[in-house]
């Protein structure tokens, strides 16, 4: 399904951006904003090889990449030491690198947690996202919460021990923990963010805070590791994921990040292509395209 060879790959995905008007006014490397590092979440391009993922991430215009090096990610967890640094040389030659990792990591006792994080420390991977901790709705929240709490505090020492951050995503969902985000903050807050910090997904702030998302964004600028660009359209009470160019991401949440302080990396999702038009990499790759022009416009 995914037989594409490098060259074929690379032109028919940024034909197809072109040829069904996809380009932006302002093209991505016209609009390159200095402050952030503009990365991509690139769970769909798993189909490629680590050389064909790096050309066509840089082709497209990005600085880095989120990569899943988790369970059915990329990389499996007990092959990180010998695939890991592959990756990342891989992207090296095209001047890319991944800024976030995004791992099947929430405790200590993670398997292969351990490793997973001194390898992607010595290889240059700033930080990981985390797995979730997920509540059981039967059971009464607070003691839950401590529970998670206990493990974080675990986890929090040892990534001060190898010198690496853990970010933690809101996520929507009645039992992902921190999808209101205030649950989430309470633990976070208590350690340094160069060890655990928070990743703000506006999609998800919006689709669970609605209107109260700028109070959230207000809430974690103390411990804010990385920011996350999805959106949605209104279904009937539930969120459509869409590209950004389409959905109503409010034009005050650019202001506000413009206004913050914040200069870590910003990773663009393109999470929203299904059925047959999902199953072509070359689809992604163009989403791809299009979102990160109108991102980059947004940024300068």
């Amino acid at each position: 399904m995914f037989a594409l060879n490098r060259r074929q790959m690379l032109q028919t995905s940024l034909g197809t951006a072109a040829a069904m008007g996809l380009g932006s006014t302002l093209s991505a490397e016209e609009a390159k904003p200095s402050r952030w590092k503009v990365i991509t979440f690139t769970k769909f391009l798993q189909p490629l090889s680590y050389d064909q993922m790096a050309d066509a991430i840089a082709e497209i215009g990005f600085d880095g990449i989120e990569a899943p090096i988790r369970r059915r990610g990329h990389i499996e967890p007990e092959q990180v030491a010998d695939e890991l640094p592959k990756f990342v040389e891989a992207l090296k030659k095209r001047d890319l690198t991944i800024d976030v990792m995004t791992s099947s990591i929430n405790s200590v006792d993670s398997p292969n947690a351990e490793e997973t994080l001194k390898v992607a420390k010595e290889l240059g991977i700033p930080s990981y996202r985390m797995d979730y901790y997920r509540y059981d709705l039967k059971k009464p929240i607070l003691p839950q919460l401590r529970e998670a709490g206990a493990k974080l505090k675990d986890l929090a020492a040892m990534n001060e021990e190898i010198g690496i951050q853990a970010v933690y995503q809101n996520h929507s969902g009645a039992n992902f923990m921190g999808a209101p985000i205030w649950d989430m903050m309470q633990l976070v807050r208590q350690y340094d963010p160069k060890y655990v910090a928070m990743a703000f997904d506006i999609g998800h702030a919006r689709c669970e805070g609605n209107m109260a998302w700028p109070i959230q964004w207000n809430l974690v600028q103390s411990h804010l590791g990385s920011v996350y660009i999805k959106d949605f359209k209104g279904n009937n009470g539930r969120p459509e994921w869409c590209s950004v160019t389409e959905g109503e991401m409010p034009k005050q949440f650019f202001q506000l990040l413009k206004e913050s302080n914040y200069q870590g990396p910003i990773s663009l999702h393109v999470e929203y292509l299904h059925g047959d038009e999902g199953a072509e990499v070359s689809n992604h790759l163009a989403a791809m395209k299009r979102d990160l022009a109108w991102l980059k416009e947004q940024l300068t």
